[in-house]
């Protein structure tokens, strides 16, 4: 088994979950191949969590820098390193793609993908980049389960230095490390500041895709579930966010990978979720604009 870890939480989750399964059939967990990829925005603290974990684990750990194969590739098309735009996150995350497949053609391996439920229904991937993988084992959790799954495995089943890993991952603010880092290696990318935070989106998720209830019922579920945490304009604005994406990144779940069913919402194609990658969300972003406007 090939899989990119990062020292973040899915990377994390899906290692967990591998090692299990190595445990229940007898493997050798060398077996495993761990891969950290540092690159323009990869910090101490994330690759020193993913090198240390899979130390801990007795996995094969393998660290391929990309800095110098995207400079290249930007060369090549004509990029320029300045521009952090689109372009300059994407081809970081597509390397990275390239050298697990590649690493799992070497090996004669499987890529285990790391991408969870709420970057599915948000379309937070890379089309061919992260978002591809032979199959993804956390296509079925929710972000805010992820986190809990971590924290109960550094709780519940682990001691010692692996423990406390687990325990900072946790920690760790959630950011795909794709800009380069700032003054004493200070983050500049942080994705609930970009998307919104996961625990609104993990509920919107729910009601809308487990119950299909419309915007307006779903705006009044989160007033009382998050009643004196979000005021009612930042739950709107980021009900809206949830609508707009959800429709528009339809087109990556109809090329998503396998991947298991876990709680009673899934959005593969192969399971529960079918729709068409045309589809518009302008009656549900309407409804949302006229409650924001009321």
């Amino acid at each position: 088994m090939i899989i990119g870890v990062s020292g973040g939480l899915d990377s994390t989750l899906a290692l967990l979950v591998i090692v299990r399964a190595f445990d229940m059939l007898a493997l050798a967990r060398d077996g495993i191949v761990a891969i950290t990829m540092p690159g323009f925005g990869t910090t101490a603290r994330t690759r020193g969590n993913a090198e240390q974990l899979a130390l801990d684990l007795g996995v094969t750990l393998r660290t391929i820098p990309i800095g110098e194969s995207v400079r290249l590739h930007f060369r090549e098309i004509g990029h320029d390193e300045q521009v952090h735009d689109v372009t300059y996150e994407n081809a970081q995350a597509r390397e990275r793609t390239q050298i697990l497949m590649d690493v799992a053609n070497q090996v004669g391996g499987l890529v285990v993908g790391t991408g969870d439920l709420s970057e599915a229904a948000l379309g937070w991937m890379t089309f061919n980049g992260d978002h591809m993988s032979m199959y993804h084992v956390n296509a079925g959790v929710p972000k805010t389960l992820v986190r809990y799954l971590v924290a109960w495995c550094a709780d519940e089943v682990f001691t010692g230095v692996t423990a406390d890993v687990l325990h900072d991952i946790v920690a760790t603010p959630i950011t795909p490390e794709l800009l380069p880092l700032g003054e004493g290696e200070q983050l500049e990318q942080k994705t609930e500041d970009t998307i919104g935070p996961y625990e609104l989106h993990d509920f919107f998720l729910f009601q809308i895709v487990r119950y299909q209830f419309a915007p307006a019922k779903v705006f009044f579920l989160a007033r009382q579930a998050f009643a004196g945490i979000y005021a009612d304009e930042v739950i709107l604005r980021w009900l809206g966010v949830f609508y707009r994406r959800f429709f528009a990144q339809q087109f990556k779940r109809s090329a998503m990978p396998d991947g298991p069913k876990v709680g009673s919402v899934a959005l593969s194609p192969r399971g529960d979720w079918r729709m068409p990658s045309d589809a518009v969300s302008a009656l549900w972003t309407a409804e949302v604009e006229s409650l924001r406007a009321n």
